[in-house]
């Protein structure tokens, strides 16, 4: 298949799939006449790749989950690899939580201590 329908099936733009060309997760055949050629395999390669960055992940962390089924399985995340970008993802959001709740409570401080100053210095 060429590369339109490639990016209609997977849902994906042509522009995503050339992307995802240049950082080597998705690697054509090449027609005859010079054409990128792509199988059913890379399908599934482009909707894993596009569900994955949808959930924070960049294009550098796809690759355990494009090879795990690169190598025949029917899942991309039940190899040990693609676990453990699982584990740094949510890692990194924990991360991300921890630092929103410690923002939150330095805002709440803030508000609370201003709604509380006394009413004679907010008129000024």
């Amino acid at each position: 298949m060429h590369i339109g329908d490639l990016a209609e099936r997977a849902g994906v733009t042509v522009r995503a799939v050339r992307y995802y060309e240049s950082r080597g997760l998705v690697q054509p055949g090449r027609a005859a006449n010079g054409y990128r050629t792509y199988g059913d395999e890379d399908v599934a390669v482009v909707r894993e790749v596009k569900a994955l960055l949808s959930l924070g992940l960049t294009a550098e962390q796809t690759y355990p989950f494009v090879e795990c089924l690169r190598a025949g399985n029917d899942r991309a995340d039940v190899c040990p690899a693609s676990l453990s970008a699982y584990r740094t993802r949510i890692a990194a959001v924990d991360d991300r939580i921890a630092e929103l709740t410690e923002l939150r409570a330095r805002l709440t401080d803030l508000l609370s201590d201003a709604e509380t100053y006394p009413e004679k210095a907010r008129a000024r």
